[in-house]
């Protein structure tokens, strides 16, 4: 029932969306420019999808180069695949608003506002548009977490969570989302403990993926106290979570993860999805320089110590490497 979703939503937390909720929507960077295959994002966090990522060889000017039809094909299929992932490959659900949703709150939206107006179709029935169901005017992004959630069932959602912690946080108006909405969209599971990196129930090894097999997209972060995350997905595509920040992490050749020959020296590009990048930051990867073993007899307060978190959270999966950030000013 949608009181049962809201609850799973907010807990004991006021069911309120904030305003920059309601307005969010899936919609990418204009075509043919150089973040052409990255999500435009307001305050609500975004993610990016790779159009060819998973083919060999890629060339970086590829994804460049895409028009407003690849893009659409590429969002349509990404939020597809994630549905169907959440309802573990039986079913996968697509939530529509049946009326207007009008703002009755001086604070944001009542959630109610969007459980009493949601209809609910399957994602292969005929006329049903993912890029146009999320697109601009249509409070795409809370559709598509109501979706995701109904394709997983509020019954599996509290089977995975197996406590009282709310999917959303609220805090001072902003609400964002909690690990177990982030595992919900990388891993089909709405389990903390798969981007904790503990061994879970249905996990056949300590990297918390399911049945030990790899997802396809995985999850760095940076955080010493935390343990190690989905360091080794299928595709070379990692979401990285820096202080409370989130951003893509990505390669464009799948040889990185299948051939060690490959893990010498790299590139991987860097989106943060924030207004302020205008450019996709390259990073080159070096696994076998010495200048960090170096680094670590230094003071804590020297030089080589200090480096960027997003460099630190590339060194949960590549213990040891240096980064190149080939003239970019680092950012994240």
């Amino acid at each position: 029932p949608p009181q049962r979703l809201q609850e799973l939503l907010f807990r004991n937390s006021p069911p309120l969306f904030s305003c920059e909720w309601a307005a969010a929507h899936f919609s990418f960077h204009q075509p043919h420019s150089d973040l052409a295959y990255g999500l435009e994002t307001g305050q609500v966090k975004g993610s990016h999808r790779v159009p060819g990522a998973g083919s060999r060889g890629v060339p970086w000017n590829r994804l460049c180069r895409l028009g407003q039809g690849e893009q659409g094909q590429a969002l349509a299929t990404a939020l597809a695949e994630t549905l169907w992932a959440a309802g573990g490959g039986g079913r996968a659900v697509v939530c529509l608003v049946t009326a207007p949703v009008t703002t009755t709150s001086p604070e944001g939206h009542r959630a109610s506002s969007f459980t009493e107006r949601v209809s609910m179709e399957p994602a292969s029935a005929s006329g049903i548009s993912l890029k146009g169901t999320f697109g601009k005017g249509s409070h795409g992004v809370i559709l598509f977490l109501y979706s995701l959630l109904f394709s997983r069932t509020p019954e599996r959602l509290q089977e995975d969570l197996g406590d009282t912690a709310p999917l959303l946080n609220v805090s001072s108006g902003n609400v964002t989302c909690t690990e177990a909405v982030l595992s919900l969209l990388l891993t089909g599971r709405a389990s903390p403990r798969a981007l904790g990196g503990g061994r879970d129930p249905e996990s056949g090894d300590g990297d918390g993926e399911p049945g030990g097999q790899r997802g396809p997209v995985g999850f760095l972060r940076w955080d010493p106290g935390s343990p190690p995350a989905l360091r080794t997905p299928r595709l070379p595509v990692w979401l990285c979570s820096v202080s409370g920040r989130h951003g893509v992490l990505f390669g464009t050749d799948s040889r990185l993860l299948s051939d060690w020959r490959s893990e010498r020296i790299f590139h991987l590009y860097f989106y943060s999805g924030q207004r302020e990048q205008t450019r996709t930051a390259h990073l080159t990867i070096d696994t076998h320089s010495h200048h960090w073993e170096e680094a670590r007899r230094e003071g804590p307060r020297s030089p080589g110590q200090r480096r960027p978190a997003l460099e630190m959270a590339i060194r949960t999966r590549w213990a040891g490497a240096t980064v190149s950030w080939n003239g970019t000013d680092p950012f994240f």
